[in-house]
């Protein structure tokens, strides 16, 4: 039985790992659970799964956790940490088998990073552990012989793709994108968009901030980042196309012009279970394409009504801690126009603004990391308000 420690519980990823191992109860057990500050979901998921540890945000917390489990019969109870010391004993766990990384924002890079240099095979949903900090990860990865599993979908479809042929073989591969819901809005209509509408994704339930950044496309820039770290691609070997249905998941294409795609409906459960129980695949009730129904549609990405993706292809030319600074630029820009303190224009202004800014530093150390994106977060702070004011 393969013992699981799932950094994330209470998100959108977490939720959904949660039901598949759920689904899986010969295969997996859950030993640990990390979250943040939703105590309610958090205590359900302790009465169904009987983890051994559990971490949330604060002391605080952890303390209201433990009568609130208290007041369900739950015993006995379970180790309760709290803070970056809590999250880091789920994560380093020495009878976990796997770590789920899905804690969203930097709060769940270090715990990754120690759980990756505890040998620990981890599952990467946590965009920010690579787009932040990939050469480290990617190093620490080598030198623990530890292999990291995407759960993203795109890369998740790459992942397998890639099992069609040999390294030496491969041209490139190309992730795909829905286009969000502005796909055929003219850009001369964005700066009217409002939340709600960037909120309303055609094809994926997702939490807020990566709804909005699938909307700008920022999304896809990370996934470009992540892709050249998990794969060992130059950057002129990763593209990106629109793909509306959300069918074909991501594609690879090899020297002899064979394109080996993945397809399957877009619900994450698929390729939480394949991260899961890799490198076997085990039957999943529920998930088929009707093929009497298939349609694919390739476009390319229009560049001026989606420059975020341009954006982070430039910081991952860059280096150093330019992507560092794309993601937690992103996440202040994003969270303004969700309080409707920016236009959604903006939230690539911003970015863009922050790059300028941003010392080009080299990234030795996680703690490294950790500086860049609190100077990137004040930076984008500063001209999120500025744009904010300018627009009021």
């Amino acid at each position: 039985m393969k013992r699981i420690a799932l950094l994330g519980s209470t998100g959108s990823i977490g939720r959904q790992s949660l039901r598949v191992i759920e689904s899986l109860r010969d295969l997996f057990c859950v030993r640990g659970l990390a979250a943040g500050t939703n105590l309610g979901e958090l205590a359900d998921q302790v009465a169904r799964f009987r983890p051994v540890l559990v971490s949330v945000e604060t002391e605080q917390r952890a303390k209201e956790l433990a009568e609130r489990l208290q007041g369900m019969g739950i015993e006995p109870l379970p180790e309760i940490g709290f803070g970056a010391e809590g999250i880091e004993r789920v994560a380093t766990d020495p009878e976990a088998d796997l770590v789920v990384s899905a804690a969203v924002g930097v709060v769940g890079l270090p715990a990754t990073f120690k759980a990756i240099q505890a040998g620990k095979s981890v599952a990467l949903a946590n965009k920010e552990v690579l787009v932040a900090a990939g050469e480290l990860v990617s190093v620490a990865a080598k030198r623990a012989g530890v292999e990291l599993l995407p759960i993203d979908s795109e890369h998740s479809a790459i992942h397998q793709c890639l099992r069609a042929g040999r390294r030496p073989e491969l041209k490139r591969i190309v992730l795909t994108a829905s286009g969000g819901p502005f796909r055929k809005t003219p850009l001369s209509q964005l700066r009217a968009v409002t939340p709600e509408q960037a909120l309303a994704h055609p094809n994926w339930k997702m939490g807020k901030r990566i709804t909005i950044d699938s909307a700008t496309l920022t999304n896809k820039g990370f996934e470009v980042i992540e892709a050249h770290w998990l794969f060992g691609l130059a950057p002129d070997q990763i593209d990106v196309v629109i793909h509306p249905q959300s069918t074909v998941h991501s594609m690879v294409e090899f020297v002899d012009g064979s394109v080996v795609a993945q397809l399957g409906p877009p619900d994450m459960r698929i390729p939480i279970q394949y991260t899961l129980t890799y490198p076997a695949r085990l039957p999943a009730a529920g998930f088929s394409l009707d093929w009497t129904k298939l349609r694919l549609d390739f476009q390319p990405v229009p560049a001026k009504k989606f420059p975020c993706l341009r954006l982070a292809r430039q910081a991952l030319a860059a280096g150093g801690a330019l992507p560092c600074a794309v993601n937690a630029a992103d996440e202040v820009a994003v969270e303004a126009f969700l309080e409707r303190r920016l236009s959604f224009p903006d939230i690539a202004r911003v970015i863009e603004r922050v790059l300028e800014r941003m010392p080009r530093a080299r990234l030795e150390r996680i703690e490294d990391v950790l500086a860049a994106d609190a100077e990137a977060r004040r930076l984008a702070r500063e001209e999120a308000g500025q744009r904010g004011r300018a627009a009021s």
